[in-house]
Order: C-alpha cells, then sequence, then structure tokens
C-alpha cells in the first residue's frame, strides 16, 4: 500500500501531466483555427461578428418612415409596436392606410 507522501506526489505528478495535456490542446486547437482561416480567407474581425452578412449590415440603420401623423409630424417604420399616437386613430376608428406616407 502507498504512503500518504506517494499519493500526494502521484497527484502533482497527474495535475502537472493534466495541465500540460490542456496545453498542448489548446495549442493543437489554435493552430488548427489558424489552418482553416488561412484555407478559408477568414481574419479576426470575421470571427467577432454575429449573424450573417446581410443581418450585419442591417443591424443599426435607419428605416424610413411608412406611416407619418399629418397632424403631429410623428412618424412610424412599421416595425416594431405600434406608437400611442397610431394605436388611438386606429381605436377611433381611421384605418392604418390613412397614415401611409
Amino acid at each position: 500500500m502507498a504512503t500518504l507522501h506517494e499519493l500526494i506526489a502521484q497527484k502533482e505528478a497527474l495535475e502537472r501531466e493534466i495541465e500540460r495535456t490542456q496545453q498542448q490542446g489548446r495549442l493543437d486547437a489554435i493552430a488548427k483555427v489558424r489552418s482553416l482561416m488561412a484555407e478559408y480567407g477568414l481574419s479576426a474581425s470575421d470571427l467577432s461578428t454575429k449573424g450573417t452578412p446581410k443581418a450585419r449590415a442591417a443591424k443599426g440603420k435607419k428605416v424610413a418612415a411608412k406611416y407619418r401623423n399629418a397632424a403631429t409630424g410623428e412618424a412610424w417604420s412599421g416595425r416594431g409596436l405600434q406608437p400611442n399616437w397610431l394605436k388611438a386613430a386606429l381605436a377611433s376608428g381611421r384605418k392604418l392606410s390613412d397614415f401611409a406616407v
């Protein structure tokens, strides 16, 4: 039966071996990623973006107004929730097409 000191030494040796194996795995993964990036002509900036190229281009762009309140000049693009002025007008019997730009 192994002594406590021998078991502790074995544990430390295993921990060092685990660390070396993890580091080698990381290095192998980095090399593989770099190889794939070179093969497909990718850069680090390609990895940091989210979504498809079309979604990236459209994100944050202003959209032209589709509906406008002639009395106040308020506008709505037709995206997202309807604004309160439009909800009130529709509730009073007006049609959405009345506000089309």
